[in-house]
Protein backbone atom coordinates (compact mmCIF):
# COMPACT_ATOMS: atom_id res chain seq x y z
CA UNK A 1 0.00 0.00 0.00
CA UNK A 2 1.36 3.40 -1.07
CA UNK A 3 1.43 6.12 1.57
CA UNK A 4 0.27 9.54 0.24
CA UNK A 5 3.06 12.11 0.09
CA UNK A 6 1.36 14.42 2.62
CA UNK A 7 0.86 11.62 5.15
CA UNK A 8 4.33 10.24 4.47
CA UNK A 9 5.94 13.48 5.63
CA UNK A 10 4.21 13.34 9.00
CA UNK A 11 4.94 9.66 9.50
CA UNK A 12 8.57 10.43 8.68
CA UNK A 13 8.52 13.24 11.26
CA UNK A 14 7.14 10.77 13.83
CA UNK A 15 9.95 8.31 13.14
CA UNK A 16 12.73 10.89 13.18
CA UNK A 17 11.19 12.60 16.21
CA UNK A 18 11.29 9.34 18.16
CA UNK A 19 15.01 8.99 17.45
CA UNK A 20 15.66 12.63 18.34
CA UNK A 21 13.63 12.35 21.55
CA UNK A 22 15.68 9.38 22.72
CA UNK A 23 19.00 11.15 22.06
CA UNK A 24 17.85 14.11 24.18
CA UNK A 25 16.29 11.93 26.88
CA UNK A 26 19.47 9.89 27.19
CA UNK A 27 21.51 12.82 28.45
CA UNK A 28 19.18 13.90 31.25
CA UNK A 29 18.21 10.42 32.48
CA UNK A 30 21.90 9.65 33.01
CA UNK A 31 22.30 12.59 35.41
CA UNK A 32 19.89 11.04 37.91
CA UNK A 33 21.51 7.60 37.51
CA UNK A 34 25.08 8.73 38.25
CA UNK A 35 24.93 8.02 42.03
CA UNK A 36 23.74 4.46 41.36
CA UNK A 37 26.48 3.92 38.76
CA UNK A 38 29.06 5.26 41.21
CA UNK A 39 27.94 2.81 43.90
CA UNK A 40 27.73 -0.18 41.58
CA UNK A 41 31.17 0.33 40.03
CA UNK A 42 32.66 1.40 43.40
CA UNK A 43 33.92 4.71 42.11
CA UNK A 44 35.24 7.66 44.06
CA UNK A 45 36.00 11.22 43.00
CA UNK A 46 35.26 12.69 39.58
CA UNK A 47 35.67 9.47 37.55
CA UNK A 48 31.93 8.99 37.01
CA UNK A 49 31.64 12.49 35.51
CA UNK A 50 33.62 11.24 32.52
CA UNK A 51 30.50 9.38 31.41
CA UNK A 52 28.98 12.82 30.79
CA UNK A 53 32.16 14.47 29.49
CA UNK A 54 32.99 11.71 26.97
CA UNK A 55 29.53 12.03 25.41
CA UNK A 56 29.77 15.83 25.23
CA UNK A 57 33.23 15.73 23.62
CA UNK A 58 32.19 13.24 20.95
CA UNK A 59 28.94 14.99 20.13
CA UNK A 60 30.22 18.56 20.24
CA UNK A 61 33.33 17.76 18.24
CA UNK A 62 31.74 15.72 15.46
CA UNK A 63 28.22 17.05 14.89
CA UNK A 64 29.30 19.72 12.38
CA UNK A 65 31.41 17.24 10.39
CA UNK A 66 28.61 14.65 10.46
CA UNK A 67 26.10 17.22 9.25
CA UNK A 68 28.22 17.95 6.18
CA UNK A 69 28.84 14.23 5.66
CA UNK A 70 25.06 13.71 5.54
CA UNK A 71 24.84 16.25 2.70
CA UNK A 72 27.53 14.44 0.71
CA UNK A 73 26.98 10.75 1.51
CA UNK A 74 23.22 10.69 1.97
CA UNK A 75 21.08 11.74 4.92
CA UNK A 76 19.13 8.50 5.20
CA UNK A 77 22.31 6.43 4.97
CA UNK A 78 23.98 8.43 7.73
CA UNK A 79 20.87 8.32 9.93
CA UNK A 80 20.59 4.52 9.68
CA UNK A 81 24.32 4.12 10.40
CA UNK A 82 23.96 6.36 13.45
CA UNK A 83 21.00 4.36 14.76
CA UNK A 84 22.88 1.07 14.37
CA UNK A 85 25.82 2.52 16.30
CA UNK A 86 23.48 3.89 18.99
CA UNK A 87 21.84 0.50 19.60
CA UNK A 88 25.25 -1.20 19.88
CA UNK A 89 26.68 1.54 22.13
CA UNK A 90 23.63 1.50 24.42
CA UNK A 91 23.95 -2.26 24.85
CA UNK A 92 27.64 -1.86 25.68
CA UNK A 93 26.90 0.88 28.24
CA UNK A 94 24.52 -1.34 30.20
CA UNK A 95 26.90 -4.30 30.11
CA UNK A 96 29.99 -2.26 31.04
CA UNK A 97 31.95 -4.00 33.83
CA UNK A 98 34.19 -1.02 34.55
CA UNK A 99 34.28 2.75 34.30
CA UNK A 100 36.77 2.56 31.42
CA UNK A 101 34.42 0.48 29.29
CA UNK A 102 31.45 2.66 30.24
CA UNK A 103 33.25 5.87 29.27
CA UNK A 104 34.29 4.37 25.93
CA UNK A 105 30.73 3.24 25.23
CA UNK A 106 29.39 6.67 26.17
CA UNK A 107 31.81 8.23 23.69
CA UNK A 108 30.35 5.95 21.02
CA UNK A 109 26.88 7.09 22.05
CA UNK A 110 28.05 10.66 21.55
CA UNK A 111 29.33 9.78 18.07
CA UNK A 112 25.99 8.18 17.22
CA UNK A 113 24.11 11.28 18.39
CA UNK A 114 26.40 13.48 16.28
CA UNK A 115 25.47 11.37 13.24
CA UNK A 116 21.74 11.14 13.98
CA UNK A 117 20.89 14.71 15.01
CA UNK A 118 21.90 16.72 11.89
CA UNK A 119 20.82 13.98 9.47
CA UNK A 120 17.37 13.79 11.07
CA UNK A 121 16.88 17.56 11.29
CA UNK A 122 17.98 18.11 7.68
CA UNK A 123 15.52 15.43 6.47
CA UNK A 124 12.73 17.18 8.37
CA UNK A 125 13.79 20.50 6.90
CA UNK A 126 13.78 19.16 3.34
CA UNK A 127 10.48 17.28 3.69
CA UNK A 128 8.50 20.38 4.64
CA UNK A 129 8.47 23.54 2.48
CA UNK A 130 9.73 26.74 4.07
CA UNK A 131 6.95 28.62 5.81
CA UNK A 132 3.97 27.43 7.81
CA UNK A 133 4.43 23.68 7.29
CA UNK A 134 8.10 23.68 8.21
CA UNK A 135 7.44 25.92 11.20
CA UNK A 136 4.80 23.48 12.42
CA UNK A 137 7.21 20.55 12.01
CA UNK A 138 9.99 22.44 13.84
CA UNK A 139 7.52 23.36 16.58
CA UNK A 140 6.84 19.67 17.13
CA UNK A 141 10.59 19.00 16.93
CA UNK A 142 11.29 21.65 19.55
CA UNK A 143 8.51 20.31 21.75
CA UNK A 144 10.10 16.86 21.65
CA UNK A 145 13.45 18.39 22.57
CA UNK A 146 11.99 20.26 25.52
CA UNK A 147 10.09 17.16 26.63
CA UNK A 148 13.19 14.97 26.43
CA UNK A 149 15.45 17.51 28.15
CA UNK A 150 13.21 17.86 31.21
CA UNK A 151 11.27 14.58 31.33
CA UNK A 152 14.55 12.74 31.76
CA UNK A 153 14.92 14.30 35.21
CA UNK A 154 11.77 12.40 36.26
CA UNK A 155 12.15 9.22 34.21
CA UNK A 156 15.81 8.70 35.09
CA UNK A 157 15.07 8.38 38.80
CA UNK A 158 12.06 6.12 38.22
CA UNK A 159 13.90 3.83 35.80
CA UNK A 160 16.96 3.58 38.06
CA UNK A 161 14.90 2.80 41.16
CA UNK A 162 12.60 0.29 39.45
CA UNK A 163 14.85 -1.49 36.95
CA UNK A 164 18.45 -0.50 37.69
CA UNK A 165 20.81 2.04 36.12
CA UNK A 166 21.54 -0.24 33.17
CA UNK A 167 18.05 0.39 31.80
CA UNK A 168 18.80 4.09 31.45
CA UNK A 169 20.86 2.89 28.46
CA UNK A 170 18.97 -0.24 27.45
CA UNK A 171 15.72 1.66 26.92
CA UNK A 172 17.32 2.95 23.72
CA UNK A 173 17.51 -0.55 22.24
CA UNK A 174 13.81 -1.35 21.56
CA UNK A 175 13.22 2.20 20.30
CA UNK A 176 16.24 1.95 18.02
CA UNK A 177 15.14 -1.42 16.65
CA UNK A 178 11.67 -0.03 15.82
CA UNK A 179 13.17 3.02 14.12
CA UNK A 180 15.49 0.82 12.04
CA UNK A 181 12.57 -1.44 11.09
CA UNK A 182 10.44 1.42 9.72
CA UNK A 183 13.22 3.61 8.31
CA UNK A 184 13.58 1.84 4.91
CA UNK A 185 9.90 2.34 4.08
CA UNK A 186 9.38 5.87 5.42
CA UNK A 187 12.65 7.69 4.78
CA UNK A 188 13.73 8.88 1.34
CA UNK A 189 17.40 9.14 0.49
CA UNK A 190 18.68 12.60 -0.34
CA UNK A 191 22.10 14.11 -0.80
CA UNK A 192 23.84 16.92 -2.64
CA UNK A 193 24.05 15.95 -6.32
CA UNK A 194 24.98 19.41 -7.54
CA UNK A 195 28.57 19.69 -6.30
CA UNK A 196 31.69 17.74 -5.52
CA UNK A 197 31.41 14.77 -3.17
CA UNK A 198 35.02 15.09 -2.04
CA UNK A 199 35.64 15.68 1.64
CA UNK A 200 37.52 18.69 2.92
CA UNK A 201 40.03 16.63 4.90
CA UNK A 202 42.10 19.64 5.96
CA UNK A 203 38.98 21.42 7.21
CA UNK A 204 37.85 18.34 9.14
CA UNK A 205 41.28 17.92 10.73
CA UNK A 206 41.22 21.49 12.04
CA UNK A 207 37.61 22.21 13.08
CA UNK A 208 36.96 18.82 14.74
CA UNK A 209 39.86 19.00 17.27
CA UNK A 210 39.08 22.71 17.76
CA UNK A 211 35.50 21.90 18.82
CA UNK A 212 36.63 18.95 20.96
CA UNK A 213 39.16 21.17 22.76
CA UNK A 214 36.59 23.93 23.20
CA UNK A 215 34.02 21.59 24.75
CA UNK A 216 36.70 19.97 26.94
CA UNK A 217 37.96 23.33 28.22
CA UNK A 218 34.40 24.42 28.99
CA UNK A 219 33.51 21.22 30.87
CA UNK A 220 36.74 21.32 32.92
CA UNK A 221 36.75 25.04 33.74
CA UNK A 222 34.93 24.63 37.03
CA UNK A 223 37.56 22.21 38.35
CA UNK A 224 40.77 23.44 36.71
CA UNK A 225 39.94 27.14 37.02
CA UNK A 226 39.23 29.81 34.44
CA UNK A 227 42.69 31.41 34.60
CA UNK A 228 44.80 28.26 35.02
CA UNK A 229 47.65 27.57 32.61
CA UNK A 230 45.92 24.45 31.29
CA UNK A 231 42.67 26.29 30.54
CA UNK A 232 44.36 29.24 28.84
CA UNK A 233 46.73 27.03 26.86
CA UNK A 234 44.05 24.68 25.53
CA UNK A 235 41.76 27.59 24.71
CA UNK A 236 44.58 29.27 22.78
CA UNK A 237 45.16 26.07 20.79
CA UNK A 238 41.44 25.87 19.98
CA UNK A 239 41.41 29.48 18.77
CA UNK A 240 44.48 28.87 16.57
CA UNK A 241 42.82 25.79 15.05
CA UNK A 242 39.67 27.80 14.27
CA UNK A 243 41.83 30.48 12.60
CA UNK A 244 43.63 27.83 10.52
CA UNK A 245 40.22 26.33 9.62
CA UNK A 246 39.01 29.67 8.25
CA UNK A 247 42.17 29.97 6.14
CA UNK A 248 41.70 26.43 4.83
CA UNK A 249 38.05 27.03 3.94
CA UNK A 250 38.91 30.16 1.96
CA UNK A 251 41.26 28.18 -0.27
CA UNK A 252 39.34 24.90 -0.49
CA UNK A 253 37.59 23.95 -3.74
CA UNK A 254 35.02 21.91 -1.76
CA UNK A 255 34.99 23.48 1.73
CA UNK A 256 33.51 21.71 4.71
CA UNK A 257 31.75 24.97 5.62
CA UNK A 258 31.27 27.25 2.59
CA UNK A 259 31.93 30.70 4.04
CA UNK A 260 29.17 32.15 1.87
CA UNK A 261 26.69 30.22 4.00
CA UNK A 262 27.73 32.29 7.01
CA UNK A 263 26.78 35.57 5.32
CA UNK A 264 23.11 35.01 6.13
CA UNK A 265 22.13 37.34 8.96
CA UNK A 266 19.18 35.10 9.76
CA UNK A 267 21.33 31.96 10.03
CA UNK A 268 23.90 33.70 12.25
CA UNK A 269 21.17 35.20 14.43
CA UNK A 270 19.40 31.84 14.78
CA UNK A 271 22.59 29.99 15.72
CA UNK A 272 23.61 32.71 18.19
CA UNK A 273 20.14 32.59 19.74
CA UNK A 274 20.45 28.80 20.10
CA UNK A 275 23.87 29.25 21.72
CA UNK A 276 22.54 31.74 24.29
CA UNK A 277 19.32 29.80 24.88
CA UNK A 278 21.44 26.70 25.53
CA UNK A 279 23.53 28.66 28.02
CA UNK A 280 20.42 29.84 29.87
CA UNK A 281 18.69 26.44 29.79
CA UNK A 282 21.51 24.23 31.05
CA UNK A 283 22.87 26.96 33.30
CA UNK A 284 19.51 27.17 35.03
CA UNK A 285 18.81 23.42 35.02
CA UNK A 286 22.13 22.41 36.60
CA UNK A 287 21.74 25.16 39.20
CA UNK A 288 18.16 24.15 39.98
CA UNK A 289 19.13 20.48 40.30
CA UNK A 290 21.91 21.39 42.73
CA UNK A 291 19.62 23.74 44.68
CA UNK A 292 16.96 21.03 45.06
CA UNK A 293 19.53 18.50 46.32
CA UNK A 294 21.83 20.63 48.48
CA UNK A 295 19.44 23.24 49.89
CA UNK A 296 15.93 21.79 49.70
CA UNK A 297 17.00 18.19 50.29
CA UNK A 298 14.56 16.81 47.73
CA UNK A 299 14.70 13.30 46.30
CA UNK A 300 15.20 12.81 42.56
CA UNK A 301 11.56 11.67 42.21
CA UNK A 302 10.15 14.75 43.95
CA UNK A 303 12.31 17.09 41.93
CA UNK A 304 11.30 15.30 38.73
CA UNK A 305 7.61 15.76 39.51
CA UNK A 306 8.04 19.50 40.08
CA UNK A 307 10.19 19.78 36.93
CA UNK A 308 7.30 18.22 34.99
CA UNK A 309 5.64 21.65 35.12
CA UNK A 310 8.56 23.01 33.11
CA UNK A 311 8.24 20.12 30.66
CA UNK A 312 4.56 20.81 30.00
CA UNK A 313 5.21 24.54 29.61
CA UNK A 314 8.11 23.89 27.19
CA UNK A 315 5.98 21.67 24.95
CA UNK A 316 3.12 24.18 24.94
CA UNK A 317 5.50 27.05 24.21
CA UNK A 318 7.10 25.17 21.31
CA UNK A 319 3.80 24.20 19.73
CA UNK A 320 2.24 27.65 20.07
CA UNK A 321 5.31 29.53 18.87
CA UNK A 322 5.35 27.82 15.47
CA UNK A 323 1.83 29.16 14.81
CA UNK A 324 2.66 32.70 15.82
CA UNK A 325 6.05 32.87 14.12
CA UNK A 326 4.45 32.12 10.75
CA UNK A 327 2.37 35.30 11.06
CA UNK A 328 4.70 37.62 12.99
CA UNK A 329 8.16 36.37 12.07
CA UNK A 330 10.85 34.96 14.36
CA UNK A 331 12.06 38.31 15.71
CA UNK A 332 8.97 39.23 17.73
CA UNK A 333 8.29 35.69 18.94
CA UNK A 334 11.95 35.10 19.93
CA UNK A 335 11.85 38.39 21.84
CA UNK A 336 8.91 37.10 23.87
CA UNK A 337 10.65 33.77 24.45
CA UNK A 338 13.87 35.29 25.76
CA UNK A 339 11.89 37.63 28.04
CA UNK A 340 10.09 34.60 29.51
CA UNK A 341 13.44 32.83 30.01
CA UNK A 342 14.87 35.84 31.83
CA UNK A 343 11.77 36.37 34.00
CA UNK A 344 11.81 32.72 35.05
CA UNK A 345 15.48 32.95 36.08
CA UNK A 346 14.97 36.23 37.97
CA UNK A 347 11.99 34.79 39.82
CA UNK A 348 14.15 31.86 40.93
CA UNK A 349 16.50 34.34 42.65
CA UNK A 350 13.62 35.12 45.04
CA UNK A 351 13.26 31.56 46.36
CA UNK A 352 14.07 31.52 50.11
CA UNK A 353 16.23 28.96 51.90
CA UNK A 354 13.26 26.76 52.73
CA UNK A 355 11.89 26.86 49.20
CA UNK A 356 8.55 28.20 48.02
CA UNK A 357 5.81 26.12 46.46
CA UNK A 358 4.31 29.30 45.02
CA UNK A 359 7.34 31.01 43.46
CA UNK A 360 8.99 27.84 42.16
CA UNK A 361 6.09 26.51 40.02
CA UNK A 362 5.48 29.95 38.50
CA UNK A 363 9.16 30.37 37.69
CA UNK A 364 9.38 26.91 36.10
CA UNK A 365 6.29 27.53 33.96
CA UNK A 366 7.68 30.85 32.72
CA UNK A 367 11.10 29.36 32.05
CA UNK A 368 9.71 26.27 30.33
CA UNK A 369 7.51 28.33 28.01
CA UNK A 370 10.44 30.60 27.17
CA UNK A 371 12.68 27.61 26.50
CA UNK A 372 10.20 26.14 24.03
CA UNK A 373 9.62 29.45 22.24
CA UNK A 374 13.27 30.54 22.05
CA UNK A 375 14.68 27.23 20.80
CA UNK A 376 12.01 26.79 18.12
CA UNK A 377 12.50 30.37 16.89
CA UNK A 378 16.26 29.83 16.85
CA UNK A 379 15.91 26.68 14.74
CA UNK A 380 13.45 28.29 12.34
CA UNK A 381 15.78 31.26 11.85
CA UNK A 382 18.90 29.08 11.49
CA UNK A 383 17.26 27.01 8.72
CA UNK A 384 15.56 29.86 6.83
CA UNK A 385 16.77 30.41 3.27
CA UNK A 386 19.20 27.46 3.38
CA UNK A 387 19.64 25.46 0.18
CA UNK A 388 18.73 21.78 0.34
CA UNK A 389 22.29 20.88 -0.60
CA UNK A 390 23.51 22.64 2.58
CA UNK A 391 20.72 21.48 4.90
CA UNK A 392 22.88 18.97 6.78
CA UNK A 393 25.52 21.64 7.32
CA UNK A 394 22.91 24.12 8.60
CA UNK A 395 21.48 21.48 10.93
CA UNK A 396 24.98 20.67 12.17
CA UNK A 397 25.69 24.35 12.86
CA UNK A 398 22.43 24.65 14.82
CA UNK A 399 23.14 21.50 16.86
CA UNK A 400 26.74 22.62 17.50
CA UNK A 401 25.59 26.05 18.68
CA UNK A 402 23.13 24.61 21.18
CA UNK A 403 25.57 21.91 22.38
CA UNK A 404 28.38 24.40 23.01
CA UNK A 405 25.87 26.72 24.69
CA UNK A 406 24.66 24.07 27.11
CA UNK A 407 28.22 23.14 28.11
CA UNK A 408 29.26 26.78 28.49
CA UNK A 409 26.16 27.76 30.48
CA UNK A 410 26.54 24.84 32.89
CA UNK A 411 30.24 25.60 33.45
CA UNK A 412 29.74 29.33 34.03
CA UNK A 413 26.74 28.98 36.34
CA UNK A 414 28.45 26.25 38.38
CA UNK A 415 31.55 28.42 38.76
CA UNK A 416 29.47 31.45 39.76
CA UNK A 417 27.54 29.44 42.34
CA UNK A 418 30.75 28.01 43.83
CA UNK A 419 32.52 31.38 43.98
CA UNK A 420 29.53 33.16 45.53
CA UNK A 421 29.01 30.42 48.10
CA UNK A 422 32.67 30.59 49.16
CA UNK A 423 32.61 34.38 49.35
CA UNK A 424 29.43 34.50 51.42
CA UNK A 425 30.54 32.22 54.22
CA UNK A 426 28.12 32.07 57.12
CA UNK A 427 25.74 29.14 57.77
CA UNK A 428 25.78 26.59 55.01
CA UNK A 429 22.13 26.88 53.87
CA UNK A 430 22.36 30.68 53.60
CA UNK A 431 25.68 30.57 51.73
CA UNK A 432 24.47 27.86 49.35
CA UNK A 433 21.27 29.79 48.66
CA UNK A 434 23.24 32.95 47.89
CA UNK A 435 25.47 31.00 45.51
CA UNK A 436 22.52 29.47 43.66
CA UNK A 437 20.75 32.83 43.47
CA UNK A 438 23.85 34.31 41.82
CA UNK A 439 23.88 31.47 39.27
CA UNK A 440 20.17 32.01 38.50
CA UNK A 441 20.90 35.70 37.92
CA UNK A 442 23.75 34.73 35.58
CA UNK A 443 21.35 32.58 33.54
CA UNK A 444 19.08 35.64 33.34
CA UNK A 445 21.99 37.58 31.82
CA UNK A 446 22.30 34.91 29.10
CA UNK A 447 18.58 35.33 28.36
CA UNK A 448 19.07 39.12 28.15
CA UNK A 449 21.85 38.61 25.59
CA UNK A 450 19.47 36.36 23.67
CA UNK A 451 16.93 39.19 23.70
CA UNK A 452 19.49 41.57 22.18
CA UNK A 453 20.31 38.94 19.54
CA UNK A 454 16.64 38.57 18.60
CA UNK A 455 16.16 42.32 18.31
CA UNK A 456 19.37 42.95 16.40
CA UNK A 457 19.81 39.98 14.05
CA UNK A 458 16.50 38.22 13.45
CA UNK A 459 15.41 40.57 10.69
CA UNK A 460 14.48 38.98 7.43
CA UNK A 461 14.63 40.88 4.18
CA UNK A 462 11.70 41.00 1.81
CA UNK A 463 11.04 37.94 -0.30
CA UNK A 464 13.41 37.29 -3.16
CA UNK A 465 13.58 34.41 -5.62
CA UNK A 466 16.12 31.68 -5.11
CA UNK A 467 16.60 28.16 -6.41
CA UNK A 468 16.69 24.91 -4.50
CA UNK A 469 18.38 21.86 -5.97
CA UNK A 470 16.17 18.80 -5.75
CA UNK A 471 17.40 15.23 -5.41
CA UNK A 472 16.88 14.75 -9.14
CA UNK A 473 19.26 17.60 -9.85
CA UNK A 474 16.49 19.97 -11.03
CA UNK A 475 16.31 23.59 -9.94
CA UNK A 476 12.99 24.67 -8.48
CA UNK A 477 12.34 28.39 -7.97
CA UNK A 478 11.10 29.28 -4.52
CA UNK A 479 10.66 32.47 -2.61
CA UNK A 480 11.89 33.31 0.87
CA UNK A 481 8.96 34.48 2.96
CA UNK A 482 9.20 37.93 4.44
CA UNK A 483 8.90 38.45 8.17
CA UNK A 484 7.91 41.45 10.15
CA UNK A 485 10.90 43.52 11.26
Amino acid sequence: MTVPAQARRWWMLTLLGAAFFMTILDGTTLLTALPAIERHLRLHGPAVQWTVTAYALAFGGLVLLCGRAADLLGRKRMFVAGMLLRVAASLACGLAPSIQVLVAARALQGVSAAIIAPAALSMVMNAFPEGGERNKALGIWGGLGGLGATAGLLLGGLITDALGWQWVFWINIPVGVLVLAFAPGLLRESRDLTGSRSFDIAGALTITPALVLLVYVITRMQTSGWASGTTVGLLAVAIVLVWVFVLVERRSAAPLVPLGTLRSRMLIGGDLLLLLAGMAVDGMLITLTSFAQQVLGWSAARFGLVAALMTVAAVIGALLSQRVVTRLGPRRVATAGTVLLGCGCLLLTRIPVGGSMIVLPIALCLFGAGMGVATVCGQIAALTGVRESDSGLAAGLADTSFAVGTALGAAICTSVATARTSATGGPAPLALTAGHHAAFATAAVFAALGLLTALGLLRQRSARPRTVATDAGESTPTREPSASP
